[in-house]
């Protein structure tokens, strides 16, 4: 039996949170938790929060790249809240994942779905997690199944 595991999509003032099951089979959007522009210590609460509570040892933190693979000014953020989250948590393996293009797809199911801006602009970064999060689960059975 897995433990749960997260998924984060980090933002300047969002953060997206998403959890599997207990199989680590299947990814679920929670959350997005808002807190002030660039307050990551508020952010790094709400991780320590889910991963009390469910027992997290993985977490799947979204590394955005330019879109040619090289890293951006908020990869740089994303790395930093890394080894934020390794320092406070040891016990949590935190993996980067290339997130490019991850909030675009989260956005084009919800304009699928015909979900007002409103509404859309409150859910795209825990939809966009799960997808971070789906990516991970996805190598990870990978990986699993061809040792």
């Amino acid at each position: 039996m897995y433990n749960r595991i997260m998924g984060l999509d980090l933002g300047d003032c969002t953060l997206g949170i998403a959890l599997s099951d207990l199989s680590a089979t299947i990814s679920n959007a929670i959350e997005t938790f808002r807190f002030e522009e660039k307050n990551f210590e508020k952010a790094l609460e709400r991780v320590e929060y889910y991963c009390k509570k469910e027992d997290i040892k993985e977490i799947a933190l979204g590394l955005p790249l330019h879109m040619n693979g090289e890293e951006s000014e908020h990869s740089a953020l994303c790395r930093d809240f890394k080894k934020m989250i390794e320092d406070r948590i040891p016990s949590v393996k935190v993996t980067l994942i290339d997130e490019r293009r991850t909030t675009v797809q989260a956005t084009r199911y919800l304009l699928e779905a015909d979900m007002s801006r409103k509404k859309r602009k409150k859910v795209v970064d825990g939809l966009a997690a799960q997808i971070i999060l789906s990516v991970y689960l996805e190598r990870r059975k990978f990986y699993e199944n061809n040792r």
